[in-house]
């Protein structure tokens, strides 16, 4: 049983790191996957008989400020997020209109048991993104035990998601349910993998993803490159790509990426043919053609029925697969049949057994697109936390619960 399910929090004040960092349009939540994530966290508070402060940051308000003077900080407020929250929760939700004033103090103070408090945005304060060590120990007086349910920050030493554990003594900081989760999941891809481990990585550039390449050599037997980042292999080689995506000055470290997959007996699996177009739009002229023989004038943008048909057929044979980044500019319709198709290769091989974990903002966005998030083993709400995990680095407010 997990540290978090088997503590009672009967009369005790839970201070819930949370990322709320949700896409808000016109004032309306058009993505609330983080939210829910954190709920079966709060809900087991409540359940218990204890109180909860949530805490959250959402956008970089300072920095939008700066370059945008016509914004203000109501522009970045967590407000919108309260109702949603009372419908969740199904009870009402109080909010501070600032994270660190008296006011919110009062507030935190008076909750009685079953009783929801949101703090204002986080980053209104300049000390949060700086780790202040006083700016936390301010925010730590809120709570008399942290959790922290915010995996998708994990990977930033800020205030109230690493510096703020020092103040609580072991077994009064705690991992969230989400997060537990989350930690379970990555350190199930990394350290006890079921072979043929199949990493699908895919995405614009290959400089966003060496690191991860580089540490998945370790570990998996099979990485399928996909996106544009493929590009710059194929020109690495030799091959004509047409106006595709390329980074002339990574080849070299493309073929040496290769080189050294050669050495460690891992497979590399580069799309054998691409959906290509005449220019980067939703209306655009389509073909297809050999990835390495893309004529002048013409773009790649999506994988091909070859590459679909070999990728699947290695997605299939595998018992772990971890997927980061998409096949193609999936957004567009016409270039949207190769990440589907993978995404349902991954659902099938999870069907049959494998521990398929998805993680990055557009994989994620992708399953979800598709209808598929509930059919692989795990979908991870931390973009940039996953990919430094699975970069081989420690991640501050893992390590900050732990110590």
């Amino acid at each position: 049983m997990s540290s978090f399910t088997s503590h009672n929090f009967a009369n005790q004040k839970a201070l819930i790191r949370v990322d709320f960092n949700v896409p808000i349009k016109n004032g309306v939540i058009t993505d609330d996957t983080r939210i829910r994530a954190a709920l079966p966290t709060i809900k087991k508070v409540l359940a218990d008989g204890g109180s909860v402060v949530l805490m959250s940051h959402w956008g970089r308000p300072l920095k939008d400020i700066e370059k945008k003077p016509n914004l203000t900080l109501a522009d970045f407020s967590l407000k919108p997020l309260i109702a949603p929250l009372c419908k969740f929760l199904d009870t009402e939700v109080q909010f501070a209109e600032d994270c660190i004033s008296e006011d919110a103090a009062r507030k935190a103070a008076a909750l009685k048991p079953g009783q929801v408090l949101m703090l204002e945005n986080l980053r209104y304060y300049k000390q949060e993104e700086k780790g202040d060590k006083d700016f936390a120990e301010k925010l730590s007086k809120f709570g008399d035990i942290y959790v922290n349910d915010a995996f998708g920050t994990a990977h930033r030493a800020h205030a109230s998601t690493a510096v703020i554990a020092q103040f609580f003594a072991p077994g009064k900081k705690l991992f969230g349910l989400c997060m537990e989760g989350e930690v379970k999941a990555a350190e199930e891809v990394m350290h006890n993998s079921r072979k043929p481990f199949t990493a699908i990585i895919g995405g614009a550039k290959v400089s966003d993803k060496i690191l991860i390449i580089e540490n998945l050599l370790e570990k998996a037997t099979d990485i399928i490159i996909g996106g544009g980042m493929a590009y710059t292999f194929f020109k690495a080689m030799g091959g004509q790509i047409g106006n595709s995506l390329c980074e002339d000055d990574r080849c070299e470290m493309a073929l040496a990426l290769l080189e050294k997959a050669k050495e460690k007996g891992v497979c590399i699996h580069l799309p054998a043919d691409s959906i290509i177009a005449d220019k980067f739009a939703a209306d655009a002229n389509t073909s297809s053609a050999l990835s390495n023989e893309i004529p002048g004038g013409w773009m790649g943008l999506d994988v091909a029925h070859m590459a679909v048909e070999n990728f699947s057929k290695v997605i299939s044979e595998s018992k772990t697969i971890l997927w980061n980044g998409p096949m193609g500019v999936f957004e567009m319709e016409k270039f949207q049949s190769g990440t589907k198709a993978i995404a349902e290769a991954v659902v099938k091989a999870t069907s049959n057994g494998a521990f398929s974990l998805v993680g990055g903002g557009d994989s994620v966005a992708a399953v979800n697109k598709f209808g598929l998030a509930d059919k692989v083993s795990y979908v991870s709400t931390g973009g940039g936390a996953m990919l430094e995990y699975f970069e081989g680095k420690e991640l501050p407010g893992i390590a900050a619960i732990k110590s």
